[in-house]
């Protein structure tokens, strides 16, 4: 590949991300970025929005090279398989948002695309469909062969990633074994120095309970669980700080010295980082072969085809996947 390629999948059809695309599409990117998906979609959405983009469609088997001009946006055509109106979710376009997705993963795979940038999916509406779907992550990971993935967050100045996603708080405890924490603690120092460049992470771990457990006293997972993990690697050269209370953790005084943080479940390191950025935070996948960045929001299917949507979400993911392909 003589040069870095991008690609962007706009997601749902009927949501902000078609929107997205084309508003991105105003301001020059420094690599080739090709949208994955429909072009008449995008030529409807534009007319929409009073957006005079225009839509270069690519040869996949001829993909540019050079990074296309301010106003001009290169596009992969995918047929629609219904027809799109905006804001109206139709489970018949289930089938085309997943191959859009399959295009761009498989592309990484091969080499055509040096990472992807994926705006929202609405994934209710998937699994009307008929295909069984619980995100993007889940996907790209079965996509890739890969067994054990990690979410990742990062706003200016702060990275949250994540031992356990998407689980009731009933059955987090029981997720939070030995064998998870040291998968999950490989995979985030490992992309950290592989896909961003920092050779000596320093990673800031959270307890599962209140206080850390406060030595037993409200909780025993700290004692028996994380920390024996933590000893072990740190004997292979890690450099771990924790367990922590976490609502201690998130303060100046031990942010400012780490590189990531690693919270045990999903409502104990995002909400931190999405009040600190929202709007300017980046989903990112680790542990997968490829480069994987997303937007911090969902479809917004009120807002799709109003011209009031912010752009700065998909801008972070695009600098991120751009920061990581440079960084390997």
């Amino acid at each position: 590949m003589s040069a870095p390629r991008f690609a962007l999948t706009p997601g749902e059809p009927a949501g902000i991300g078609p929107d997205l695309c084309l508003l991105l599409a105003c301001n020059a990117q420094p690599y080739p970025l090709i949208a994955i998906t429909s072009r008449d979609l995008l030529a409807e959405r534009a007319t929409q929005l009073g957006l005079a983009v225009v839509l270069s469609t690519v040869d996949p088997a001829a993909l540019p090279d050079a990074p296309a001009p301010a106003g001009t946006l290169y596009v992969l055509d995918v047929p629609v398989c219904a027809p799109v109106v905006a804001g109206q979710l139709d489970p018949a376009n289930a089938g085309f948002v997943l191959q859009t997705l399959t295009l761009a993963g498989q592309g990484c795979l091969d080499g055509r695309f040096a990472g992807m940038i994926t705006a929202p999916v609405h994934k209710g509406v998937i699994n009307e469909g008929g295909t069984p779907f619980s995100g993007h992550t889940e996907f790209l990971a079965d996509l890739t062969g890969t067994e054990q993935v990690v979410m990742m967050l990062a706003t200016r100045g702060l990275r949250v990633a994540l031992v356990t996603t998407h689980l009731p708080l009933r059955e987090v405890a029981e997720a939070i074994t030995e064998a998870r924490v040291e998968r999950v603690t490989r995979i985030l120092h490992h992309d950290l120095r592989t896909k961003f460049g920092i050779a000596a992470p320093r990673i800031l771990v959270c307890g599962l309970n209140p206080h850390a457990g406060e030595s037993g006293h409200l909780g025993h997972e700290e004692i028996d669980v994380i920390e024996p993990v933590l000893q072990r690697l740190r004997t292979d050269g890690l450099d771990l700080i924790g367990p922590l209370p976490a609502d201690t953790l998130f303060t100046p005084k031990h942010l400012e010295h780490c590189d990531a943080v690693l919270a045990m479940y999903h409502d104990q390191g995002l909400p931190v980082l999405k009040y600190k950025g929202f709007g300017a935070a980046v989903n990112v996948t680790l542990g997968l072969p490829i480069i994987r960045t997303s937007v911090d929001h969902g479809t917004a299917l009120d807002l799709a085809g109003t011209g009031k949507v912010d752009t700065g979400s998909l801008q972070v993911a695009l600098e991120t996947a751009y920061q990581m392909a440079e960084a390997r």
